[in-house]
């Protein structure tokens, strides 16, 4: 990636970019599939406690849910980089969308079982699968030149949105009803399907059938070959991996803090604040100078944050520290993402995106499982302190390893 690229046109505003009718409709259409998905999280996951009362049970969603991604991680990509990529969200969004209508009708008629909530699970996996990697290539046909940063920006928030209030939503939409949340999904799924139908992003390139560009397996070859992205994915990989604190929030709000479930939710909530608040400042200040030095710096920030959480007993520093490491994690986040798609061609994005998609949905599952054993093996606060260290270490460790991406200047 060249270290001082010019942008082909001025920047647009955050205000323009909203105005600009291709990615209005693309944020619209993703922020539905992201409240389906967080009340999703919600209405699936009481309902199974609810039939089998097991702990083992709850945890097996996320593994059912995840196991697509690992499976069809190639393939997916591949689907993204061969076909029109709003018709491939469009198909994902009505498969999602016939989920819920199923889910709705067998919760409604009282013929739920944990196995068909299981293969539910299962078909809304392998539609996420494909949606993300294909989303996130479709960004870059949409975003006016020179203000991908700036729509990176604005589309994460609108994301922390929806992971600030989906929950909300899906609980309350239980609470009246178990079937009106999964009614709810379909609705938003649907409205997101047509609202895709509207965008209309630039021309894509298709590598030539039969050629090495063409190859499934290319995004990886991409990827080795290219160290700025392989160290930004890598690095992603680990710092996720040993700074995955919201593991040990329940252990916190209990028994360090004495917060309670109340004190539990704002814990929870506070990373996400922290983001949006951050994607605010950045959808109105892009970073143009230094970019890959800022990213390593935020990385340390998420790490140093990590650490005065762990060492915290005022509930205050607490929910201070959870907001500057979400804040720190989208300056990283919105850097990490803008260099991927950057650095890629445009007939690759689709098989790099879904390494890359692969790689945070297992840092965030592996993340879970190390802060669990960690805090198993040593107690929650030790465990949590080392997660941050090893993220500061992490961060100094790939400088050093990766200096090209150390002195990339600028993203576009």
């Amino acid at each position: 990636m060249p270290e001082q690229p010019v942008a082909a046109n001025r920047p647009v505003t955050a205000g323009e970019l909203l105005r600009h009718p291709a990615f209005l409709f693309f944020l619209l259409s993703r922020s539905l599939s992201r409240f389906s998905s967080q009340i999703a999280a919600v209405a699936i996951g009481w309902q199974i406690y609810d039939l089998t009362g097991s702990a083992f049970d709850l945890g097996m969603v996320g593994l059912v849910q995840f196991a697509p991604t690992a499976l069809l991680v190639f393939v997916a990509g591949h689907a993204a980089d061969r076909f029109e990529r709003k018709r491939v969200v469009q198909l994902c969004q009505l498969v999602e969308a016939a989920t819920a209508l199923y889910l709705a009708l067998i919760t409604y008629l009282g013929a739920v079982s944990e196995v068909q909530i299981f293969v539910a699970t299962f078909m809304l996996g392998i539609a996420g699968a494909f949606e993300s990697p294909t989303t996130a290539a479709l960004l870059p046909l949409i975003a006016p030149q020179g203000s991908l940063q700036r729509a990176t920006a604005v589309s994460s928030g609108a994301a922390q949105v929806a992971t600030i209030t989906g929950p909300a939503l899906g609980g309350l939409a239980y609470a009246i009803a178990p079937h009106l949340a999964y009614a709810v999904m379909l609705l938003f799924w649907i409205l997101g399907m047509i609202l895709t139908g509207f965008i209309q992003p630039r021309p894509q390139a298709v590598a030539k059938e039969g050629t090495d560009e063409d190859n499934i397996f290319a995004g990886v070859r991409f990827i080795r070959q290219s160290p700025a992205i392989l160290g930004t994915i890598s690095l992603d990989l680990f710092a996720v991996l040993f700074g995955g604190v919201t593991a040990l929030l329940p252990i916190y709000a209990r028994d360090i803090l004495q917060a309670g479930p109340v004190g539990l939710g704002v814990l929870r909530a506070a990373p996400a604040v922290g983001a949006l608040l951050m994607t605010t400042v950045l959808a109105r200040h892009a970073i143009t100078r230094h970019v890959g030095l800022r990213m390593f710096q935020a990385v340390i920030v998420f790490g140093l944050a990590t650490i005065v959480f762990a060492l915290s007993s005022w509930m205050w520093l607490s929910v201070l520290s959870l907001a500057i490491l979400g804040a720190a994690d989208t300056i990283s986040v919105v850097i990490r993402f803008s260099l991927v798609q950057l650095s890629t061609p445009d007939e690759m994005r689709g098989r790099v995106g879904a390494v890359n998609f692969l790689f945070i949905n297992a840092s965030n599952q592996l993340g879970q499982f190390e802060s669990g054993l960690t805090a198993a093996l040593f107690g929650a606060m030790p465990a949590a302190v080392l997660g941050g260290v090893c993220t500061v270490a992490v961060a100094l460790l790939w400088m050093k390893l990766f200096p090209s991406l150390r002195q990339v200047e600028s993203l576009e």
